[in-house]
């Protein structure tokens, strides 16, 4: 006979509300960190997470299967709701130096600690409704990350801050063709918004404008002296106007630097949203009694991000935008609207598992698509030059190996380890992503408090490559350096089966 909360014995009936309560909770949060390579997040599961995501689509017992494969559903006997927040740890700090366009160091510090410490939530639910057929609906986060730095960093015409979130929506089918073979389907909805932040370099806009000035005073000075050479004007007069000419370009450049000098900088703010949606498609077979193996794809999902671009500018560079003979050919930055096309990648997912009397074994091989993301240019709404990053990100692989040790009926111990390639590189790595190639290795525990309730729990430490940045910004700027990145992730999870 099912068991309801009121039905559990009294010491395990509060422990089920109470980690159900925590794990709800966390829901109410958004990620804003990374573990996976670049900002993909797998941490949806808090049983997987302790062998490093290995047999994440075979491993069985486990709801998060409702996004991560919808065909292995086929293994989950009922109706379970489950709950995980997982608290991720993520630390980038930098050393190195930054010079302008003409080579001069820029002010600042190293921008502190560029991580940060938020939870990732994830909530989902199964059912059995056939003999054959199963639902389930999944919220879970699959991109998301956060770096801040020191608003007067070195790096900080860079960027400041970056911030990214994916919320995904998801509902799943599956079908048993047969009795060991099972195909499924999702439907995503996700909803993805940015927000990025700079330093105008508004003495880089200043210096543009004075080689422009002197650009026109040689010009204008090329035209006397062509002129005196045609007996236009007499050698006097040439000499005259030359030096008239030569003063007022001197005296313009000279107000223009001092209207932007070194340091005082804008600030420039772009945020937006967009709803997309997506799908993917999973097959499951049971190869043997003891073997499983199932395969995964997650459709790529396009979405035009729209929202604002806000602004701000110093009292000189007001007074460059007030000469009607400059205003036309300077950015305006003024608040405004805006839009960027951007991409979350498909990705491919192979997942085993081997289940023994007492131990389980799983490998998992994941494939991102992350080619798609080139570049990110926002559009605006004005007059205003389109903003670009060059990214240009390459394909990566994750591999992880992992199990189960079954101590007894009620506690199961995990460990694992994993390697996820990076999608960045030397020429294009920028400090909004200091991302380098990662290894992970994790540990966790399972406690069924009885038959119906079970409670996860796993910690995984993240060792990253030094990430080196030789990086260049619209303005000249160059910042040339090194990350030191590192992660810890605590997970907990909590299930309950009717």
């Amino acid at each position: 006979m099912p068991m309801s909360f009121r039905s559990l014995p009294g010491t395990a009936r509060p422990l089920a509300l109470a980690a159900l309560s925590l794990a709800v909770a966390g829901a109410l949060a958004l990620p804003q960190a990374a573990d996976a390579s670049a900002f993909q997040l797998k941490e949806n599961s808090a049983k997987a997470m302790g062998r490093a995501y290995a047999g994440s689509g075979t491993a069985g017992g486990d709801a998060s299967v409702v996004v991560n494969n919808p065909a292995a559903m086929t293994d989950l006997d009922g109706t379970y709701f489950q709950a995980d927040v997982t608290a991720i740890n993520f630390s980038a700090r930098f050393k190195g130096t930054a010079t302008d366009a003409l080579g001069r160091p820029i002010s600042g510090g190293d921008g502190g600690d560029a991580g940060t410490t938020l939870p990732v939530p994830a909530l989902f639910f199964a059912t059995k409704v056939s003999d054959r057929v199963h639902l389930g609906f999944g919220f879970s986060v699959p991109f998301g990350f956060q770096t801040e730095y020191g608003n007067n960093w070195k790096g900080r015409y860079h960027g400041v801050k970056s911030k990214f979130q994916s919320l995904d929506a998801t509902l799943s089918g599956s079908f048993d063709v047969t009795d060991n073979f099972a195909l499924g389907a999702s439907v995503i909805a996700q909803k993805t918004s940015a927000e990025l932040t700079s330093a105008v370099n508004y003495n880089a806009i200043g210096l543009s404008v004075q080689q422009g000035i002197q650009a026109q005073t040689a010009a204008g000075v090329a035209q006397i002296q062509a002129a005196a050479a045609a007996g236009q004007i007499s050698p006097a007069q040439a000499q005259a106007m030359i030096q008239a000419a030569v003063q007022q370009g001197q005296a313009a450049a000279a107000g223009v630097a001092a209207a932007t000098p070194m340091g005082v900088d804008g600030y420039a703010r772009i945020k937006g949203d967009d709803t997309a949606y997506g799908w993917q498609v999973g097959a499951h077979w049971k190869l043997t009694p003891n073997d499983k193996l199932s395969l995964n794809y997650r459709s790529k999902i396009s979405h035009t991000l729209e929202g604002t671009g806000n602004f701000t500018r110093t009292p000189g560079y007001d007074m460059l935008l007030a000469n009607p003979q400059l205003a036309a050919s300077l950015p305006p930055f003024e608040h405004t609207t805006g839009r960027a096309d951007f991409t979350t990648p498909a990705t491919a997912t192979a997942s085993y598992w081997h289940q023994g009397e007492k131990f389980g074994l799983g490998i998992d091989l994941a494939w991102t698509k992350w080619d798609v993301f080139k570049e990110l240019r926002v559009q605006y709404g004005n007059t205003q030059p389109d903003s670009v990053e060059t990214y240009n990100w390459r394909n990566t692989f994750y591999a992880a190996i992992g199990g189960d040790y079954y101590v007894n009926d009620k506690l199961t111990l995990r460990a694992g380890i994993s390697v996820d390639t990076t999608p960045t590189y030397n020429a294009t790595r920028t400090p909004r992503v200091p991302d380098s190639t990662r290894k992970f290795a994790a540990v966790g525990l399972g406690y069924k408090a009885s038959e119906h309730f079970e409670i996860n729990a796993s910690y995984a430490h993240i060792f990253v490559n030094q990430a080196h940045v030789n990086a260049t910004s619209s303005t000249g700027d160059r910042l040339t350096g090194n990350f030191d990145d590192y992660g810890n992730l605590l997970s907990l999870s909590a299930q309950y089966k009717f």
